[in-house]
């Protein structure tokens, strides 16, 4: 196979898969916990001979005995697919960034190893697993008051062809789900060089404001702060917008916390609603004669700098990555929003 100057994306889908932020886990692990408010730090380490150790301090992955598959929840959420964050019907997650509970499972299948540290209901519970298998089920090892879960393993090379990160590609990442987390802290680490090891820190309780505010940091700003909507509801909605002297247009758009790089219904209803604002106000000011033709979406959005997040129960994906929001009634519910802000 042809080499790659940087690691395939896949490999860094499965580290994505695996800490949810990195994504892992319904009742545990990484952002759905952050998302649902009781995560709030995820450590992420790069460590010797590129092991992945996730760790959180959210609930736990539950540890009783799953009805159905009669393992632990826990194990049956690592070798049983779609078996992630609404499993058993009481999650609590109101939206989840996993699409179909696959992503523990999926981590799992695409491991050399993996080994599961739980902190919940007292006790801290092991297991292990290698290439999908579990190799020892979940045992009690010890007590603590405290939870959360850390989860280490390491990529299957006989599926990935490097098994090396970079780390600013994580970096980026992080800071990313960091901004799109409001008060989420999240750090990495990389201690594959002992002498020169990497650490970043990222939590922001600027939430989108911030975000906007990093992306514009060397730009000739139009209005000092960040114009701000947030709405919650059915489709909880977050924007933040800033207009900068340059003259391209830079929107981001993400749907629980994945970027939607093809954008969809959220994009299109944020783009609908701000060209119709611009022009309903040019003709009630008497700006725009009757004569004369609407404003167009592309000059309006000239300079702009905006983070538009939807949280969606049941997203539906699609386009060529699976990266366009196809939900139709979130087109309508992101476009009266912004109207009414």
């Amino acid at each position: 196979m042809a080499s790659h100057s940087r690691p395939p994306y896949a490999l860094y889908s499965i580290l994505t898969e695996a800490s949810k932020s990195i994504k892992i886990i319904l009742d545990g692990q990484g952002s759905d916990e952050a998302l649902a408010g009781y995560c709030k730090n995820i450590y992420v380490t790069i460590e010797p001979g590129n092991i992945i150790s996730v760790e959180d301090d959210g609930r736990g992955i539950p540890v009783d005995i799953h009805p159905k598959t009669k393992l632990s929840a826990a194990e049956t959420v690592y070798t049983v697919l779609h078996a992630g964050g609404k499993f058993g019907g009481d999650s609590g997650y109101k939206v989840s960034g996993g699409l179909h509970g696959v992503g523990a499972s999926v981590v799992n299948a695409l491991s050399e190893w993996v080994e599961v540290t739980i902190q919940r209901d007292g006790g801290i519970h092991h297991m292990k697993f290698e290439r999908g298998r579990t190799i020892e089920p979940l045992n009690k090892i010890g007590e603590s008051k405290k939870t959360g879960t850390k989860v280490r393993f390491f990529a299957d090379d006989q599926i990935f062809e490097t098994l090396e990160y970079e780390f600013s590609v994580l970096e980026n990442r992080f800071r990313e789900m960091a901004f799109l987390t409001k008060g989420l802290r999240i750090v990495i680490e990389d201690l594959r060089n002992e002498e020169n090891p990497k650490k970043s820190e990222f939590c922001y309780e600027g939430g989108l404001n911030s975000f906007v505010e990093y992306l514009n940091t060397n730009k000739e700003k139009l209005h000092p702060q960040p114009i701000y909507i947030e709405k919650d509801g059915e489709f909880p909605v977050e924007i933040a917008l800033q207009y900068t002297s340059s003259y391209s247009e830079n929107i981001y758009s993400f749907v629980n916390n994945i970027n939607t790089i093809e954008g969809g219904t959220h994009l299109e209803g944020f783009k609908r609603s701000l060209t119709k604002v611009f022009n309903d106000y040019a003709r009630s000011h008497n700006i725009l004669k009757d004569k004369d033709n609407n404003l167009q979406g592309e000059d309006i959005r000239e300079g702009i700098t905006a983070v538009v997040s939807v949280k969606v129960k049941e997203p539906q994906f699609e386009g060529q990555t699976k990266t366009k929001l196809g939900n139709s009634e979130v087109t309508g519910v992101v476009q009266s929003m912004v109207n009414e802000a």
